[in-house]
């Protein structure tokens, strides 16, 4: 008999509906029955691709014994990380803050009024390792409940008073400078592994909102050992098992330094942001490997992450089934010799194992290795490669596939269409222009109501009922704003600004201070707020980035002085944890260098076609200012006269020719008609 996430959207809390515990999804009727029954709350928190999320379920929640025991003694609440952040970001921090840790799943016992008093991540189903199990923690904490009532409500008052108190705030600090960035550079260059690549040990993450302030600041100060490190680090990550060798598209971390085990997940974000990296990595130096791992991973989400209304599903799992029926995380994935003899015959598989360094021991588990390119594979045969990949590739389609968390996230769909945009942009695939379109265009169809509030998340064309976050309002900001540079659509650029509006109206407090919840949204244990860029760009340094770039295309001061009040925190922390700042740094960099604002003005096509890239003069210019690698550039591309954005107003013709103008600071060069003076003035590698 199915329980009450029945009736939701989320994959995640579908996944539970059959569980015999009796769970509620986060509501105050939930909060309510534990008042009226006087038993805490059990809240357990994950997402659906989540490796040991589905070990604990299917160890404690799909055990009827201790599904009875916790139906008698707890409310039991189910909540999606991915549909609510914010729940999540709270409950996390009072883990981290207790127990020095955190991670998914996540368990958090609650009072009535959601206040926190004993905290966990994943427990066994028996005690393991010095780790207490699910039973015990449950009994233990019944227990305090009955007969140390007065203790549990002490922590709880404690625990929210302490959090309570740690309201961010960057007054007065001033705007990111020359000196702060050179910091956050030396400070990369201490943790860099200049042997592996990335930063720091494993578990090894891709670091791309650093490999994208490493990119800028090369553009802007010529600092060579910056764009090394970004290259380095990407060429790495290509090559090693975190990149899937056949599919495209990266796996969400390598459990080692070497890049070689990943933990093997696929999420969009960091699809999105990492092809969008590898795509402004070949911009600044026109790597062949870059080029293809872009265009590979933006395929890689067309072909596997679409949905049928347009927009981008989520993830897909880690683990699949391993034929035998049970679900083995990486069994999609790796290969044994014997299964590429299968597949290959002796020659080529023998060929295979020595390009994709599968070896007889196995790189991953029981004999099985993941496929990289080492380094020292030497120069192949082009097309040998390719028949060996096509055929392993049409192999492994017929395995059973990772599950694929369909709901589509604003914020990730918004990371993709910035990176389909521009990729398709740079390498002529109109085609991943049209997919980013398509996603922009559900993000207004079903996302955005009438008012310019996002809802979080879609399933299916249908809107969910959570409401959007700040990273949603910035990164969907950002894909509109990328997408209007690419398309020379304004419209694009006015729903930036719609949402941009609701960022100043409802997420800034006094002084630059951002928070991740709009200030009418449910009210929590205390407001989430963090700046720091985790997996993805904060909420905080999403919004700074975006206010900055409209900002540079409307003129807007109001815009340009929450984006630099919000850098601040940038200021802040960049010279202390670069690698947790990232996207801060990098729009610190936008900021540095303007940034440039590039209007690009054409004689009507046919008809008085005003769409982009009807003219050919303005398609070489267009593309050249859309190739510069100028820090947060913006670029704005239409008809002269035409009012599709403000950068055209009283930009003519020159020479009745087709003119681009680059203007930074309030200064103008001259305009300029020929594409190798555009390519100089903005440094276009092409």
């Amino acid at each position: 008999m199915a329980n009450r996430l029945a009736h939701e959207t989320s994959p995640y809390l579908l996944q539970h509906a059959d569980n015999p515990v009796d769970w509620w999804p986060w509501s105050p009727a939930a909060f309510e029955e534990a008042r009226r029954r006087d038993v805490p709350v059990l809240l357990s928190v994950g997402y659906s691709s989540c490796h040991w999320c589905h070990v604990m379920a299917g160890e404690s929640f799909e055990d009827e014994t201790t599904a009875r025991y916790m139906n008698a003694h707890f409310v039991s609440v189910k909540v999606d990380r991915e549909e609510r952040p914010d729940v999540d970001a709270v409950y996390m921090e009072a883990v981290q803050a207790a127990t020095g840790q955190g991670g998914w799943p996540m368990t958090v016992f609650l009072t009535a009024d959601g206040e926190p008093f004993y905290f966990g991540t994943y427990f066994p189903p028996a005690p393991r390792h010095g780790m207490a199990s699910f039973p015990q923690v449950l009994e233990g904490v019944s227990a305090a409940w009955k007969d140390r009532r007065g203790e549990v409500t002490e922590v709880a008052a404690r625990i929210v008073g302490e959090l309570a108190g740690r309201s961010l705030a960057y007054r007065g600090d001033g705007v990111p400078g020359e000196e702060e960035l050179a910091q956050a550079l030396l400070g990369l260059t201490r943790e860099y592994d200049a042997v592996r690549g990335g930063f720091g040990g494993a578990p090894k993450f891709p670091p791309s909102m650093a490999v994208e302030f490493l990119l800028r600041h090369n553009a802007r100060t010529g600092a060579e050992g910056a764009l090394q490190m970004a290259a380095d680090t990407c060429e790495a990550m290509a090559r090693g098992g975190i990149y899937d060798q056949l599919g495209g598209g990266f796996a969400r971390y390598s459990v080692d330094r070497e890049w070689t085990v990943p933990h093997f997940e696929k999420m969009l974000y960091d699809n999105a942001l990492l092809c969008r990296v590898y795509a402004h990595l070949w911009r600044a130096t026109g790597s062949d490997l870059a080029r293809r791992v872009a265009l590979e991973t933006a395929d890689f989400m067309v072909r596997e992450l679409r949905t049928a209304e347009g927009g981008f599903a989520s993830a897909l799992d880690a683990d699949s089934d391993d034929g035998s029926g049970a679900h083995v995380e990486g069994a999609f994935y790796v290969w044994t010799p014997d299964q590429l003899r299968e597949v290959l015959g002796e020659s080529d598989a023998a060929f295979a194992a020595r390009y994709f360094g599968v070896t007889e021991e196995g790189t991953f588990e029981e004999g099985a290795s993941v496929l990289q390119l080492p380094l020292d594979g030497g120069v192949a045969d082009a097309e040998r490669v390719a028949s060996v990949r096509r055929r392993l590739l049409a192999a492994r389609d017929g395995r059973p596939k990772p599950g694929r968390d369909d709901k589509v996230v604003a914020a990730w769909n918004g990371l993709a269409i910035a990176a389909l945009a521009e990729t398709g942009a740079y390498f002529d695939r109109l085609d991943l222009v049209e997919r980013a379109t398509e996603a922009a265009d559900l993000l207004v169809r079903v996302h955005l109501d009438d008012a310019a509030r996002l809802a979080r998340t879609s399933k299916d064309g249908r809107t969910g009922a959570n409401a959007g976050v700040l990273e949603d309002y910035g990164d969907v900001a950002e894909g509109f704003l990328a997408l209007a540079g690419v398309t020379g659509e304004g419209t694009w650029l006015e729903f930036a600004g719609f949402l941009l509006d609701i960022v100043l109206d409802r997420f800034v407090a006094e002084g630059g201070t951002l928070y991740d919840t709009a200030n009418d949204a449910e009210q929590l244990i205390r407001r989430p707020q963090d700046p720091t860029d985790n997996a993805t760009p904060s909420g905080w340094t999403a919004a700074a980035g975006a206010l900055l770039s409209y900002a540079a295309h409307t003129g807007s001061e109001a815009h340009r002085t929450a984006a630099e009040g919000a850098l601040g925190v940038v200021k802040a922390l960049g010279p202390r944890a670069p690698r947790f700042i990232g996207w801060g740094l990098a729009v610190a960099e936008a900021l540095l260098d303007g940034p440039r604002e590039i209007a690009v003005v054409e004689k009507p096509g046919p008809a008085g076609s005003v769409a982009a890239g009807t003219g050919p003069e303005r398609s070489a210019l267009h593309r050249t200012a859309l190739l510069g690698t100028a820090p947060g550039a913006v670029v704005a591309a239409g008809v002269a006269g035409s009012d599709e954005f403000p950068l055209l107003a009283d930009r003519p013709l020159v020479g009745g020719e087709a003119a681009a103008y680059v203007c930074r600071r309030f200064v103008c060069a001259a305009p300029m008609t020929e594409v190798s003076a555009l390519k100089g003035e903005l440094g276009v590698f092409e």
